[in-house]
């Protein structure tokens, strides 16, 4: 297969995804799921005419002329409301989120009264109609639907489906991710090593960026390189909606992921992309599976699940809201770019964004230190200082 554009490959990755199943969730744990269901609110908030302040509520038309004295009839406070009603000259006393009296249309806060004792209130300032009230579905109507299907929750989204009067809401289902590394040089952290390996680093921050995108990551631990131990590897992921293999996808002999794959029954769609870092690319479909298979280098890794796995965990999800990408001023100018799609690491700072000194994709250190991606196109010119440019926050 030739090497195609980062636009034609995430076109085949993504195409016939469908979302998967909802599965209902507690509202207390329903931070960065996907909404599934068209949310109607089941009540109005709030659900009477509320106090906003503390204060006097009173009748408009009965405090204009100041200083006016009324007469205390009772007291309303959250959970406990005045059952009469505020006739003129009357007056009673309120707390922040009490029910308003009928009979009353105005706040007067406390601040602009004085008052001798509880019997009696001599208003000092006047307030406009209607000042410090809350009226009835401020905030929201019953059967209202403030919350769309397809939105990423968060914690703002959860506390609003509780006031709605929500227990249990219907989220799409997280797609199961494996996570596959290969390679006889690679130890897990921790694990003694031999002078010729090296620590198997990327999976734990594929794990942490896959939480980060709402997905349920499946650590398979690292397969060697052999065909027995890749395919028994392969094996354990048959639950998982997307496999994901870090290393082994070039043309090396010793790299047999390809036909490891080919032999489970993987027909390849992708083979190589223009992009730097992450030429060595490959997807396919294993079945109803969709696998990816990214280079070894750790940033090259981390990259390429960031432009190609997370369009697909979105997708998955049902995930309707943009990729964040941003147009930012470059703070220093860039050289022009060569035929590979370029995603240059960098940070952003007060004269905008400037690409870090080196580019090799396997400083981790230099990664950790960017706070986001320049995109620069395949022939992309050379750009001077101010040039807007599209980025991408790493903010996973």
């Amino acid at each position: 297969m030739a090497l195609i554009s980062v636009d034609e490959a995430r076109s085949l990755i993504l195409d016939g995804v469908t979302a998967l199943p909802p599965e209902l969730a507690s509202v207390d744990a329903i931070r960065n799921r996907v909404l599934a269901q068209v949310l109607e609110a089941k009540l109005t908030q709030p659900p009477f005419d509320a106090s906003a302040m503390d204060g006097y509520a009173v009748r408009f038309a009965g405090q204009q002329q100041v200083p006016a004295d009324l007469k205390v009839i009772g007291a309303s406070a959250a959970g406990h409301g005045f059952g009469g009603k505020v006739e003129a000259g009357e007056a009673v006393r309120i707390f922040t989120g009490a029910p308003v009296p009928a009979g009353a249309d105005t706040i007067v806060i406390q601040e602009n009264t004085s008052s001798e004792n509880a019997s009696h209130v001599r208003i000092l300032e006047s307030s406009s109609k209607g000042r410090h009230v809350r009226p009835r579905g401020y905030d929201f109507q019953e059967r209202e639907t403030p919350i769309a299907p397809g939105i990423r929750l968060l914690s703002r989204h959860a506390m609003l489906a509780a006031a709605m009067n929500f227990e249990k809401i219907a989220v799409t289902r997280r797609p199961i991710a494996a996570v596959l590394a290969t390679g006889d040089e690679l130890v897990s952290p921790g694990e003694s090593r031999q002078p010729d390996q090296i620590v198997s680093s990327v999976p734990t921050g594929m794990k942490a960026a896959l939480e980060a995108w709402g997905a349920e990551p499946l650590i398979l631990g690292i397969a060697r390189d052999n065909k027995q131990s890749l395919a028994g590897r392969i094996a354990e992921a048959e639950r998982a909606d997307v496999l994901v293999t870090i290393g082994g996808a070039s043309v090396g002999e010793h790299d047999l992921v390809r036909a490891a794959m080919e032999d489970a029954g993987t027909r390849f769609q992708v083979l190589k992309i223009a992009m730097r870092p992450g030429k060595p690319v490959m997807f396919g479909l294993k079945g109803a599976q969709r696998v990816l298979c990214l280079p070894g280098n750790p940033v090259s890794a981390i990259i390429c699940a960031r432009v190609f796995l997370k369009p697909l965990i979105d997708a998955l999800l049902g995930a309707t809201e943009a990729d964040p990408y941003l147009e930012l001023p470059l703070a220093e100018p860039l050289e022009a770019n060569g035929e590979r799609e370029h995603y240059m690491r960098a940070r952003t700072g007060e004269g905008g964004v400037a690409a870090l000194a080196d580019q090799d994709s396997s400083l981790m250190k230099l990664f950790a230190s960017a706070d986001c991606l320049i995109v620069r196109p395949a022939f992309g010119e050379a750009l001077p200082k101010g040039a807007l440019v599209p980025v991408i926050p790493l903010d996973f």
